[in-house]
């Protein structure tokens, strides 16, 4: 399991660094960006998040290449009133495709089934970040049923930049 998971961590480290980049180098400044994706992107952190109890990654392969992946958080306190319970709550804190999937239904599918992934855990509410000048994402977040509920800081290196904190109830919950 060892070996998977690290050999999974250099996959996410390289499809996490590229779909990053591809999607805001143009936005953010080349030392921003490159301390951002060495923090969050390392292979030491993927697994760390791997292996973290309360995470699950949805990974997309294509001819045993991975092509996309949504990384899932229970418990997240993500625009979360003081004094409230995390508990029924998953974050979707990341859904990433290559650039040459976008567009195909490939990022469709995976949100598809990490709303499935919440309804089976027994969650109420999904809740996402998302920057607020990414207006692509945030349409396609709101297709499926995510609205603004509030804002957040979000560092890209030493940029400080605010992210739309956006949350879907889920039905019977």
């Amino acid at each position: 399991m060892a070996k998977r998971n690290a050999a999974t961590a250099a996959q996410l480290s390289e499809l996490g660094r590229q779909t990053f980049h591809d999607a805001f180098a143009a936005d953010n400044r080349p030392e921003d960006m490159a301390e951002y994706l060495q923090a969050t992107f390392s292979e030491h952190q993927q697994l760390a998040e791997l292996e973290a109890g309360n995470t699950i990654f949805l990974l997309a392969h294509m001819q045993q290449e991975l092509i996309g992946y949504a990384k899932l958080s229970f418990g997240s306190r993500l625009g979360l009133e003081p004094g409230k319970s995390e508990q029924g709550r998953m974050e979707i804190e990341r859904l990433y495709v290559l650039q040459d999937w976008v567009g195909t239904g490939l990022g469709a599918t995976l949100m598809r089934r990490a709303l499935e992934e919440a309804r089976l855990k027994a969650c109420h509410t999904v809740v996402l970040g998302v920057w607020e000048r990414n207006q692509r994402a945030i349409d396609f977040y709101r297709r499926f049923g995510f609205r603004q509920i509030g804002q957040h800081e979000f560092r890209v290196g030493q940029d400080v930049q605010t992210d739309l904190i956006m949350r879907k109830g889920l039905e019977g919950r």
